[in-house]
């Protein structure tokens, strides 16, 4: 059972500790061995995961710990634009937000990344040169994924060529709907290897599982498991262009499989939802479950971010009522 922490010490909190798991050796070996695998898996208790998920949602948290998470989520933000009339000039302007959020206090922390369709992913590397801000692109693709893995291999390498260090990449969810688990797996290992930059570190990989399409939490459950094996530098839950997207109680599901993953195999993955996270609320749940479920290594941008557009503003009118004492009006912050 996870170790419940007050939310209150969220910056100072022990991790949770478990018992380790037994190794998992050769599953991709076949398919027959993979399903067996994954259905093997501990199946999720629905209502006992909404109901923990309502539970952590409850959580409210102090003024001093407040400002520690909203700086902390602001650190975590991955600035998107994901739209067909996106334009360089569009770009541009969410870079200079990414890089001074709030112009009218510059200690505003900077965002982890911008996100955007690989063609513009030049214009963003340029536009953040120096800042320590990653170029995150979205590939294979997206975000319905239907696409010959020729044509995703080469989406992902076109990205990647133009600057993205970081590849969201969506998983073929027919494939995986169909029991083609095997297939789902070798295509995010092409991927990965396609992330390659000679000289350079491979760009980081997030593997978006488009959990409102998956049906049902064990299969949100599977489906972690097989993107987290075939090396996955993050699991993500949503596009953002199918509803529902980023839930708790998919969260829940999906941060128990990392933590329970780290346990089984030392490597530890990072995890991002994405998709109607608007309100720092939401922000501070998120936080909370993390805290809860697995613990204080997560609470770091290199293993945790929000895919979000509008997150950022209402993190930055938060931020200014504890700085200041009262609310701004919306035309404080950029429409983006």
């Amino acid at each position: 059972m996870t170790h419940v922490l007050d939310p209150d010490a969220l910056p100072g909190a022990t991790p949770a500790v478990h018992a380790p798991l037994p190794p998992y050796d050769d599953v991709t070996r076949s398919d027959s061995a993979f399903r067996a695998f994954l259905h093997g898996l501990p199946g999720v208790d629905q209502v006992g995961a909404e109901a923990r998920a309502a539970q952590l949602g409850t959580r409210s948290i102090k003024t001093t710990s407040k400002a520690w998470a909203i700086d902390m989520a602001i650190s975590m933000v991955d600035l998107t634009t994901l739209e067909g009339a996106d334009t360089p000039g569009k770009v541009r302007s969410l870079a200079a937000k990414a890089k001074q959020p709030d112009p009218g206090d510059p200690t505003t922390p900077k965002v982890a990344a911008v996100c955007v369709y690989g063609d513009l992913a030049g214009v963003a590397r340029d536009a953040l040169a120096g800042t320590g801000i990653h170029v995150a692109a979205v590939a294979t693709a997206f975000p319905s994924g239907r696409a010959s893995r020729a044509v995703k291999i080469a989406d992902v390498r076109d990205a990647v060529e133009n600057g993205a260090d970081e590849i969201d990449m969506v998983i073929d969810r027919g494939a995986f709907l169909t029991g083609r688990y095997l297939e789902v797996y070798e295509e995010i290992v092409a991927v990965r290897e396609a992330c390659a930059r000679p000289g350079k570190d491979p760009a980081h990989l997030k593997v978006i599982l488009e959990t409102g399409e998956l049906k049902t939490l064990d299969n949100v459950r599977r489906a972690s498991w097989i993107a987290m094996l075939a090396g996955g530098d993050f699991i993500k839950t949503s596009t953002g262009k199918v509803n529902p997207a980023a839930t708790l109680p998919v969260g829940l599901v999906m941060l128990e499989a990392v933590r329970d993953f780290r346990i089984a195999t030392g490597r530890q993955i990072g995890f991002k939802p994405a998709g109607g996270i608007k309100t720092t609320k939401d922000a501070v749940k998120h936080l909370v479950m993390i805290n809860e479920t697995v613990g204080p290594d997560w609470l770091d941008p290199d293993w945790f971010r929000f895919g979000a557009s509008s997150l950022l503003n209402d993190l930055l009118l938060q931020r200014q009522k504890l700085r200041t004492g009262h609310y701004s009006g919306p035309d404080y912050v950029t429409v983006d």
